[in-house]
This record gives structure tokens, C-alpha cells and sequence, in this order.
């Protein structure tokens, strides 16, 4: 890669939501995907992080999935020292020490064990597989569940678990090893480890990011508290600025739109601070949903950066140009719109999609070469260009079971190829601020 005084700055934003699976007034869960995610991917991820002392990235929070992780770690440990009831229905069924009797409960439950990527969850373990298999061709054929015994039940709810297990648990905890080794004939016991397991991990998620902020290795940072799409709630019309045939409600503007904004914000400032112990400095908006207002309110309530996509900086600054062609690196500059005191960053797409999409079918080696040509194109291209910085900003938590073990081969070589490679600085946004002596480009206008 060629060298410059002044490196390429990169930042990994690795965005972790989920949505309130929790019915009414506080229900059940009715999904399970927070603590599947939980003991899979947020642990991963975090142990990456861990493993590669030189690795930066910013992790972003959405609130209602921290409230959701503690409400888990707080059912479970009731569970284990009171007998109360997990109102989530695979994992209560796991918890035991029973299984459902009744047949429509069965399907449900064998529907549910399931859902998980074929390739890399199910068929890399023949026990599994075997499992699966059996509870397809049940599916196929009416009332056959009946003969379904409460070991197939208990050894397909075990192995389910096992599978969504992170490869750093599977690799480091005796639990699961022994477990897997067994293959078959599951005691309640064995069920009994596995929710302390569980336990365990998500009771440690927040701590360990907590611990990886304060050692100045990542940024974390928030997105507004129930993941709201705020350009919507302050101007219903801003849709047709994205999509000019879009279809409008008949209402002219979202009831106490702006009020509601601000409470999405306050609220989710307050959880973050709740679980980490400060106030985040940057915000990326639910879904990288942006517009003038937008930034104006996250300004006042004293962010100072936020995120979007390239379409949404290409769209402004076609129409704040007024000209057909766009200036060199324009994707890899910070912007400012009007005199704002926020900082706006935009995602490289093409290099966020093929970690996203692409790669997960590559040979980790390769994948991440062909990332570092990426980046050492960008870098010759920009090289007379201040302050530039490549954005690489995804879910942190749904690419990674279609890669081979979780993404455990390709994201310790990304984040060691980075952290080595001359010419490129692995940081924050925060760091980026913090060094920052010049001023961001100024944008005329913002098109959501």
C-alpha cells in the first residue's frame, strides 16, 4: 500500500440491534434472536475485539436491545434460583425440566429449532443434521410428531443451542465441548448447564464492551431508544424526497412528531448511560435515516457525529452542486452541514456490502486481500485529499452464520491485516474529532 504523510483513516462501525420482541404490557418474548445473537455473535464480536490489542471499532447499541439483553439475564437468574418461569418459549422449554405434551406445541417447537442457517449451523454437526432431518420429514407428514419421544425433543433443543453457540464459547468452554462429545441422550442436567451457560454470556455482554471503551480500544455510541425512523416522525413528506412515488398516509404530519424524536433520544441516552456508566459523543440514526432536521436536533442534544449512507451524501451533493460530476474522494470526507457543529460521516456501500453479502463465500485469506486492494485504490486516489476516512458501517450481528465458523476466520485477519498495514490508522470517530484541526466540508443541504 503506498505510503502518505498523513494515513488513511478507516472506521469499522459495527451496528448491534434487535427489535422489542417482548409482547404487551411487557409480555413474553416472542422471538428469541436476542439472546441467540447474544451468545453468538455480540460475544464474538466482542471477543475478536479482545483477542487484537491493535484493533479499533465503534459498536453501536440500540437501547431497546440492551433493556432486552438485561430483561434475559434477570429471567434466567431467577430461573436457576427461584424455579420462576423464562417467558421466552425455546428457552423455558430448554430451562425444562419437561417438555410440551401437547402436539401443536411440539410442532411449534421443532419449527422453531429450526431456524438457523443449514450450512453453517446445522449440517457442520452430524448430530444436528440427524436431528433436523428427522424434524423436516416430520413437518411433511401430519400427526407424525406423536411419535416423536421427549429425548428427540430434549437432544434437538440441546443441539440448537450448541449450534448458536459463538466460536470463541465453543472453543474455550469445557461445557460446551463436553456437551457436543456426548452427541445424544441429554439429561436434564446437561439442559440445566447449558441455560447457566447462556446465562453467563449475556450477563457478561455489556461489561465486556464497557471494559473495551474504557480501555480506549472502541467508541461506543447509540441509536435513538425504540429505533424510530426519525426523518418520518418529523416530516411524514420527506419520504418522497427518497422515493417520489411513495404512498402518504393521509395525515400531514406525525402527531407530536418532534417531541417524540426527542424523547427517542433523551430515552436512549439515558439506557446508555444506565448500562455504560457515560454519555455517548455519536449517534447513528435507525437505519442511517437522515435529514436536516435530523441533524439539527442531534446537534442540540449535543452529539457530535452521526452517520448515513453514500446515496444520501451522493443526492445532496448532486442537488447542493447543481452540477453532474462530483469532487474527487467526495465519499471520504466529513461534512457539516450549514454552520452545525455536528459532524456527519457516510458509509462506503460497496465495501460495507461485501463484508455484508460477499465475502462469506470467500476463503478468508482472499477476502480480506481483496478488501486491502480496495482500501489501497482509495488511498492512491484520495492521496492529496485532508483528513480522509473510509466508513465501513453494517449490522454487527446477521452476516456472520454465513460465514464459515461465525466469521472467525476472516474477522481476526481483517482486524490484524488493518491494524499492521502501513498507511492505514484503524480508529474511532471520537479519535478522528478528538485530532481533528481542520474543518469538515460544509453541505449546502441535506437530501434524506
Amino acid at each position: 500500500m503506498s505510503g502518505d504523510a498523513e494515513p488513511l483513516k478507516v472506521v469499522l462501525c459495527w451496528h448491534m440491534h434487535q427489535p422489542d420482541y417482548r409482547g404487551p404490557d411487557g409480555g413474553g418474548f416472542q422471538l428469541p434472536w436476542v439472546y441467540l445473537h447474544g451468545i453468538k455473535d455480540y460475544v464474538d464480536m466482542a471477543a475478536h475485539l479482545e483477542a487484537e490489542r491493535n484493533a479499533r471499532a465503534v459498536v453501536n447499541f440500540a437501547p431497546v436491545l440492551l433493556e432486552q439483553i438485561d430483561d434475559y439475564v434477570g429471567q434466567i437468574r431467577a430461573w436457576l434460583e427461584q424455579g420462576q418461569l423464562i417467558a421466552d418459549p425455546v428457552l423455558a422449554t430448554l430451562a425444562g425440566p419437561g417438555v410440551p405434551l401437547d402436539l401443536e406445541q411440539r410442532a411449534e417447537l421443532i419449527h422453531a429449532c429450526l431456524r438457523a442457517n443449514e450450512k453453517h449451523l446445522v449440517n457442520r454437526f452430524p448430530a444436528f443434521k440427524q436431528l433436523a432431518d428427522m424434524a423436516r420429514w416430520v413437518q411433511t407428514h401430519e400427526h407424525t410428531a406423536l411419535y416423536l419421544n421427549d429425548q428427540y425433543i430434549a437432544d434437538l433443543l440441546v443441539w440448537y443451542h450448541l449450534a448458536w453457540m459463538g466460536e470463541s464459547v465453543r472453543r474455550n468452554d469445557v461445557r460446551v465441548q463436553s456437551l457436543q462429545k456426548k452427541k445424544r441422550g441429554y439429561t436434564p442436567e446437561d439442559r440445566r448447564r447449558l441455560v447457566e451457560l447462556i446465562g453467563e454470556l449475556m450477563a457478561g455482554i455489556v461489561a465486556r464492551y464497557r471494559r473495551l471503551a474504557e480501555a480506549g480500544r472502541i467508541e461506543l455510541s447509540v441509536t435513538p431508544y425504540a429505533h424510530p425512523i426519525v426523518p418520518l416522525l418529523l416530516d411524514i413528506g420527506s419520504a418522497r424526497e427518497a422515493v417520489p412515488e411513495a404512498e402518504l398516509p393521509q395525515l400531514n404530519a406525525y402527531p407530536g412528531g418532534e417531541a417524540r424524536v426527542r424523547w427517542h433520544i433523551r430515552r436512549g441516552i439515558e439506557a446508555f448511560e444506565r448500562h455504560f456508566g457515560f454519555r455517548p459523543r455519536g449517534c447513528w440514526p435507525s437505519e442511517g435515516a437522515v435529514s436536516e432536521d435530523t441533524l439539527r436536533i442531534l446537534d442540540e442534544e449535543g452529539f457530535i457525529w452521526t452517520a448515513s449512507g453514500q446515496q444520501v451524501l451522493h443526492s445532496s451533493l448532486v442537488a447542493s452542486l447543481e452540477a453532474d460530476s462530483l469532487p474527487d474522494g467526495w465519499l471520504y470526507q466529513d461534512y457539516r452541514l450549514h454552520e452545525g457543529n455536528l459532524h456527519c460521516f457516510f458509509r462506503d456501500d460497496g465495501l460495507s456490502d461485501l463484508i455484508g453479502f460477499t465475502y462469506a463465500d470467500w476463503h478468508a485469506d482472499d477476502a480480506v486481500s481483496n478488501f486491502m486492494e480496495h482500501l489501497d485504490s482509495i488511498q492512491r486516489s484520495t492521496r492529496r485529499l485532508p483528513n480522509r476516512v473510509v466508513s465501513i458501517i453494517l449490522d454487527g450481528e446477521n452476516a456472520w452464520e454465513y460465514y464459515p465458523h461465525n466469521g472467525s476466520f476472516f474477522l481476526p485477519e481483517l482486524y490484524r491485516r488493518l491494524a499492521i498495514q502501513p498507511g492505514i490508522e484503524l480508529t474511532t470517530y471520537a479519535d478522528i474529532l478528538s485530532d481533528r484541526r481542520s474543518t469538515p466540508v460544509s453541505l449546502d443541504r441535506l437530501v434524506t
